[in-house]
């Protein structure tokens, strides 16, 4: 049974960064590709950023990029989402979910099989 954990989350004013870490429990880490979402109140869930299993391909949200970085560190069997020049519409709850499918990336939240139970990001103007 895969176990996701994130952390990270926190209150933040407006041009300050966080560094969100999500680690994986109860399977082989490097057989899943890695994901971030995000979900604001009566919002849907939103697709943030994705890795490939060994780290070596990346896919960002427009909202995204220039401002986030995924990365993971297969040794740890954790994946960061790090995030700076946060806006107050980057408020949210953080999911990381884990996917066996490595290519293409996957951006929608039904091709991800396992859910950590989210941290929230609070951005204030």
């Amino acid at each position: 049974q895969v176990r996701l954990v994130e952390s990270g989350g926190g209150s933040v004013q407006a041009g300050g960064s966080l560094r969100l870490s999500c680690a994986m429990s109860g399977r082989t880490f490097s057989t899943y590709a890695m994901g971030w979402f995000r979900q604001a109140p009566g919002k849907e869930r939103d697709f943030v950023a994705a890795i490939s299993m060994n780290g070596g391909r990346t896919y960002y949200a427009d909202s995204a990029k220039g401002r986030f970085t995924i990365s993971r560190d297969n040794a740890k069997k954790t994946v960061y989402l790090q995030m700076n020049s946060l806006k107050p519409e980057d408020t949210a709850v953080y999911y990381c979910a884990a996917t066996s499918r490595d290519w293409p990336l996957q951006d929608y939240p039904s091709d991800y099989d396992y859910w950590g139970q989210g941290t929230q990001v609070t951005v204030s103007s």
